[in-house]
This record gives structure tokens, C-alpha cells and sequence, in this order.
């Protein structure tokens, strides 16, 4: 039970550490969203509008005033926090909790996708390269592997617009390049909304998957070789079991174990690189707020943005320590030490 409330406590105090970090972080960038919104303000209302009366409309949605010192602001902020209020977002022109509720479920959606994907190919293609060590297959797909992974995943996320999106067949009519959803759709459980989401969101996706699943698969591979020459394996082999037994119930589930922690903290590095991938797909989540926030130095937008991040990571994190125990009976927690 000490355990457990120990990594509750680690949890919450990683999550206070980051949010107060970036809160002031935030802070100190250069720039003023109040002379932003200002500015844009003037050129929608002409010459005419009054800059003082303009300052005092936004000084009133905002969650704390541009001028309060940084231990006002953040007080004001944590307290907010601490109510379950995100605040309020002048750029996106709503409540942050109704736009996180609606932005979260899509990105959640693309990395559940790319993760799924990822992981299943990965592991995959890492076990047979294992098997077949040294031949044509094993070598080409490290060559390939070893290329894709050098490319970014922004890079390939260009590459699929380009070959995908200014093409006349089937690929192009019915996987997208911008959007969450065609404008006629409308969101429910049928048939219909499912399709279309899936298929707005398979190119991102594929982004991911694309640049990731080289090092995944030779991680797999590495691992799987190193298992196949484990006692445990030759004595099974030398008692007859079959090949189909061996691969799946002691080489790869022996082989995957290092890697489920790496599939978990995946999760965090999707969300930060759903800010620029989002941004590329015109695709509404969190990722692209969090680019909108940054352009007009909307600090409440993106501080909701890091704390969406931050929440994943450390639940990620959190849930690895809470079932790497179940998945591997050789790991103990307990009370009287962390892991052994």
C-alpha cells in the first residue's frame, strides 16, 4: 500500500513541478497577447475604436490581468486549477474546458491509431527479422528501418500530402489531408461518422508510424535474438513443443517486455508532436491548439495545452509502474523495495 501512495504522491508532485515550470515559462516570452488582440481588434473596427476601452473588454475574459506580478498571476491560476477551470480562451472565443473536452477525444483518437499500428507492425516484423537473422528479408528491412527512422515524422507528414493529397485515385479520394471530419458529416455512432473519422485520420497517423517503427522493430529484433539464446529456449525446443508455442509464449512475450514501457511514454511524445503534425493536417486537436496559443501568446490556451501533456505523461507513467508487475511475475513491488 506504501508504494502505491508513493507513486500517487510522485505523480502529483511531477504534475504541480510541470505546470508551475511552464506557467512561468510562460511568462517570461517575450511578447504581449494584450497588445496582440489589441492590434487585431483595431484592424477589425477600423481607425475609430478606442484602445483603452479594447484593453479593459479583454482585461475582463482574461483569467488574470497582463499586469499582475508572476506570483499574483499564478496564484489566481492554481486556484482556478485546483476548481477544475482551465480558464478562458480569448483566442479560441470559448471556455478551455469545453474546447480541451472536444479537441482531446480526436488526438486521442490519432495516437490510439498510430500506437496500435505502430506497435502491432513493430513487433511483427521485429520477431520474424529474428527468426530469419542474416537473410534478404532481415537485411533489407534493417536498411529500411534504419532510413525511416532518420526521417521526421513532420517531414513524412508533408511527403503524404504531397504524393496523397494532389492525387486522382482511390488513395486520395478516400484518406484526406485536412480535417477531423468532411463539413457534412454529422457526429454520432453510425457507420457513416466512423468511416469518415478513421479516414481523417489515417494520414497523421501514418506519419507516426512511418518514421517510428524502424527503431521499434529493431529493438524487437535485438531482443528476440537475445532470448533465442536462452537456456529456457533450447530446453523447450529439446522437449518438442511446437515452433508456433516457443515464438509466442516464451520468445515473444520475453522480448516485448522491455519495450511495453517505451510503448506507454510514446503516448507523451505524440501529444508534443501532435502540435506540429495537427497544424500540417489543418486537424482540430490539441496539437493545434497549442500552435494558435503560441502565434497570439495566449497563455491560458497554452497552459491548458501543457497541462493536457503533462497529464498523459505522468498517467502513462504511472499506469507502466501499476501493470509491469502483472505482465512480468519476476518484478515485485512492494513495500519493502520498489523492483526486484
Amino acid at each position: 500500500m506504501n508504494w502505491y501512495v508513493k507513486r500517487t504522491g510522485q505523480a502529483l508532485i511531477t504534475l504541480w513541478a510541470v505546470v508551475t515550470l511552464a506557467f512561468f515559462l510562460t511568462r517570461q516570452m517575450p511578447g504581449s497577447a494584450m497588445e496582440r488582440y489589441v492590434d487585431r481588434a483595431q484592424q477589425n473596427l477600423g481607425p475609430n475604436a478606442d484602445p483603452a476601452q479594447i484593453r479593459r473588454a479583454v482585461a475582463d475574459q482574461m483569467m488574470f490581468h497582463p499586469d499582475d506580478s508572476f506570483w499574483e498571476a499564478y496564484s489566481t491560476y492554481m486556484e482556478s486549477l485546483l476548481t477544475g477551470n482551465l480558464g478562458y480562451s480569448i483566442e479560441a472565443g470559448d471556455n478551455l474546458n469545453t474546447v480541451m473536452a472536444d479537441a482531446i477525444p480526436w488526438t486521442l483518437f490519432v495516437m490510439a491509431l498510430a500506437t496500435f499500428g505502430l506497435f502491432g507492425i513493430s513487433l511483427a516484423l521485429g520477431a520474424i527479422m529474428a527468426y530469419k537473422e542474416g537473410s534478404l528479408f532481415d537485411l533489407s528491412n534493417t536498411l529500411v528501418g534504419m532510413f525511416t527512422t532518420s526521417i521526421p515524422y513532420y517531414v513524412a507528414g508533408v511527403l503524404l500530402i504531397i504524393y496523397v493529397g494532389f492525387g486522382d485515385g482511390f488513395v486520395t479520394q478516400h484518406f484526406p489531408t485536412r480535417d477531423r471530419l468532411p463539413h457534412t458529416a454529422s457526429p454520432g455512432f453510425n457507420l457513416d461518422f466512423v468511416i469518415a473519422a478513421f479516414s481523417h485520420a489515417t494520414l497523421p497517423a501514418l506519419s507516426f508510424i512511418l518514421t517510428a517503427y524502424g527503431l521499434l522493430a529493431l529493438s524487437m529484433r535485438g531482443n528476440s535474438i537475445q532470448v533465442l539464446g536462452e537456456d529456457y529456449v533450447r530446453v523447450a525446443q529439446l522437449r518438442g513443443l511446437p515452433e508456433r508455442r516457443i515464438a509466442l509464449r516464451y520468445v515473444g512475450r520475453n522480448a516485448v517486455l522491455p519495450l511495453y514501457t517505451s510503448l506507454l511514454l510514446s503516448i507523451g511524445f505524440m501529444m508534443g508532436a501532435s502540435v506540429i503534425l495537427e497544424q500540417i493536417f489543418n486537424y482540430r486537436g490539441v496539437g493545434f491548439w497549442m500552435w494558435r496559443a503560441i502565434d497570439v501568446m495566449d497563455v491560458t490556451l497554452m497552459m491548458a495545452v501543457f497541462l493536457m501533456i503533462t497529464i498523459s505523461v505522468v498517467l502513462a507513467t504511472f499506469f507502466a509502474d501499476l501493470t509491469y508487475g502483472f505482465l512480468d511475475p519476476r518484478i515485485k513491488t512492494g513495500d519493502e523495495g520498489e523492483a526486484y
